[in-house]
């Protein structure tokens, strides 16, 4: 009997043989650094939905967990900041597409001097039963994969991501996003949802699912348009508009009141003093903006002060906030 990830494992396995340019919409450009050339094969076989790549996580040399190899992109872009042996693991269910990123690594040695192939160790593996050992990985990251699992598989990924992490580490995501209520044919729709699609979910959904698992602080770094499912093409009465999102959940321990989720949120005080001191560790410096999370956002708002204002969500945040 087939499982509902066949049809992901069969799209994959044909787009590592062929690459199809237009499988996946990405959204957010193909960042380069200093002499960093990314063949164009592996732009060919970008199947992301955005970026996971943030130079403030990738510091002294951080350990790299990748989920879901594609055509070997953003290993490369990994490796660009962790140069040992073995800096980068990408992991993959498909052995074609694990094949087809060691030839693509092959052309990137011939284009980047400083780039050698042992940087990255490729393993077949699933994100389900990741063949990484506790606690040993700094950066964590996938880009439009977890989206196609349903909501006990996608629990069960959350759970492994967080498993492999370090305390502090960093899990760095990706993935298609939709307000809107999607029916059920579009949800039962295997192709769909392997094509990163029909298995969106709300944001506040995909908060709760990293905060379920025990992640304590959650950063919104980017909210983008990505597709439209319309009555013409798709089974379904109205307009759905999906959207990506770039999410960093970090492996703090859980505070006592909840966790820290940063959606873009500002607070600026204008009052007469200097500044204001809330007494619970948040200081706001006169019309100074201080990135607030949503839960001091709420905690500020309740004061009903007349001379603290709060902004709505940007779901853009790059951190220095209150937390």
């Amino acid at each position: 009997m087939e499982n509902y990830l066949d049809a992901t494992v069969n799209l994959y396995r044909d787009a590592a043989l062929t690459p199809d340019v237009g499988l996946c919409c990405t959204t957010t450009p193909i960042w380069k650094f200093p002499g960093l050339e990314i063949p164009k094969i592996m732009q060919e076989m970008n199947y992301g939905c955005g970026s996971t790549i943030s130079a403030q996580d990738l510091i002294n040399n951080p350990k790299i967990l990748y989920v879901g190899v594609g055509g070997g992109m953003e290993l490369l872009q990994f490796a660009y900041f962790s140069r040992q042996k073995g800096g980068v693991v990408g992991v993959d269910v498909v052995d074609e597409m694990l094949e087809a990123s060691r030839q693509n690594f092959i052309v990137a040695e011939q284009e980047n001097d400083w780039f050698k192939s042992e940087f990255v160790e490729l393993k077949k593996g699933d994100a389900l039963n990741l063949p990484i050992e506790n606690e040993s990985i700094d950066i964590a990251a996938q880009n439009c994969l977890f989206n196609i699992f349903k909501t006990d598989d996608l629990k069960k990924a959350l759970q492994e991501m967080y498993r492999v992490l370090k305390p502090g580490g960093r899990l760095v995501m990706s993935d298609p996003t939709c307000e809107q209520e999607m029916n059920e044919t579009l949800r039962n729709d295997d192709h769909l949802r392997a094509l990163c699609l029909s298995g969106s979910i709300p944001i506040k959904e995909y908060i709760k699912m990293l905060t379920d698992v025990g992640f304590g602080t959650i950063e919104i770094r980017g909210r983008r348009p990505y597709r439209i499912l319309d009555p013409a093409n798709y089974a379904t009465d109205e307009l759905i508009f999906i959207e990506s999102i770039e999410v960093c959940a970090i492996k703090d321990p859980m505070p006592s009141d909840g966790p820290c989720v940063f959606t873009g949120k500002a607070a600026i005080y204008y009052g007469k003093e200097d500044y204001f001191d809330d007494k619970k560790g948040h200081t706001l410096l006169k019309n100074q903006p201080l990135a607030v999370c949503d839960k001091t956002a709420q905690a500020l708002a309740d004061l009903n002060r007349s001379d603290i204002y709060i902004s709505e969500s940007t779901f853009h945040y790059n951190g220095g906030g209150c937390c």
